[in-house]
């Protein structure tokens, strides 16, 4: 029944849970800087082939094993999803001017912004450049301290930085090595921490700040939408973005660049990164909020909201899935697969609009470490 299941699902096209909907739907998004969102989505981002497959998993007890049939239906959803992606059509560029639509008080986000300094590094390629990348760039990455643009070719106009790698998804893991070799070489002196996201990933800054304000760079320690399979201790998703402490990326560039620890070009991104900080001692830690709810996303906000996950989902879930609000925090960091014009969406949604009367706490929503043991 399992196989059947699996069968049926990695056979639909990944593009269809991106079209558009023919019923419109209400869903109450809470995201950002305390903000109350209500959002009117048009786009449904899952469709049926999540509620194939979705009834009746069971979350098992943490363990790193797990069927090769999972694996692959977990690696034909990728790419599947990947290939609906660059199928999209493009999208025009926004510019959101942010003072010239309201006047917030960006006091406490300023302070942040030089006390904890992020690098962004974007995996992206020479035809994504224009058609997604640039889009990262317009919305969420120019709030990072440094912003860089990987690929491999260089363009000044953009700019993008050079890697000698070959392009195509089983170059990943290449890419990805390179690119925190070169941010260790030139960059680890600009930043205290060090965040790997795509050009479909949107990231809320101001909460990965909130969130590693109360975190310690000097330790060798890594956060991300946690998986807990394939890697012993666990490992981040790539698409979710995550992000390696000062410590971890010394020890990545002094030990574990071009070292047995570390494979230079194999098997995905995401997971040969997570063996390779696991052989360095770095550690990959739990990022939920104070109410155990969710900061990184491998997958879109609707998913989240709606309990709509793909079978594989279920078993690689480091932390035991919910639905609904309650399981997104208030200060969610990331998602994953976003669409362009969702990057607008999701700008204007977290920074332009706010209800009416309704004034926003600064709420407290780091878990609080034992000095003594953390």
């Amino acid at each position: 029944m399992q196989s059947s299941i699996i069968s049926l699902f990695t056979k639909m096209r990944a593009r269809k849970w991106l079209q558009f909907t023919n019923s419109h739907f209400l869903t109450g998004f809470v995201i950002g800087l305390a903000v109350t969102l209500l959002l009117r989505l048009e786009q449904q981002f899952v469709g049926s082939a999540y509620q194939t497959v979705r009834q009746g998993v069971v979350l098992k007890s943490l363990r790193y094993n797990v069927s090769q049939d999972v694996i692959g239906e977990k690696q034909e959803f990728d790419s599947q999803m990947h290939r609906a992606m660059e199928e999209l059509s493009p999208a025009e560029e926004e510019h959101f001017g942010d003072s010239a639509h309201h006047h917030d008080n960006t006091a406490l986000a300023d302070q942040l912004t030089k006390k904890v300094r992020v690098l962004c590094w974007v995996m992206t390629s020479p035809k994504n450049l224009q058609s997604k990348a640039i889009h990262v760039k317009n919305t969420w990455a120019k709030r990072c301290n440094v912003l860089l643009f990987m690929s491999s070719t260089d363009d000044p106009s953009f700019p993008s930085i050079a890697l000698n790698v070959s392009e195509g998804r089983e170059h990943l893991t290449a890419k990805t090595m390179k690119a925190f070799k070169y941010v260790y070489d030139n960059h680890f002196n600009d930043a205290d921490w060090f965040m790997k996201a795509d050009d479909d990933t949107y990231v809320i800054l101001e909460n990965l700040r909130y969130f590693l304000s109360g975190e310690d760079s000097s330790k060798p320690v890594y956060f991300g939408h946690r998986f807990k399979v394939i890697v012993q201790q666990g490992y981040a998703s790539g698409g979710g973005g995550y992000v390696l402490s000062k410590e971890a990326l010394r020890r990545f560039g002094t030990t574990g660049y071009n070292s047995e620890h570390c494979a230079m070009d194999k098997g995905a991104e995401d997971v040969q990164m997570g063996k390779c900080l696991q052989n360095l001692k770095v550690s990959l830690e739990g990022s939920l909020d104070v109410m155990g709810r969710s900061r990184f996303h491998c997958l879109p906000p609707e998913p989240f909201l709606t309990g709509t996950y793909p079978n594989w989902l279920h078993k690689y879930d480091f932390e035991g899935l919910k639905q609904g609000v309650e399981n997104v925090s208030d200060y969610a960091i990331s998602f994953h697969y976003v669409k362009p014009k969702q990057m607008y969406l999701l700008e204007f949604l977290v920074y332009h609009l706010h209800p009416y009367g309704v004034i926003n706490n600064i709420q407290d929503l780091n878990v609080k470490h034992n000095p003594t043991t953390s």
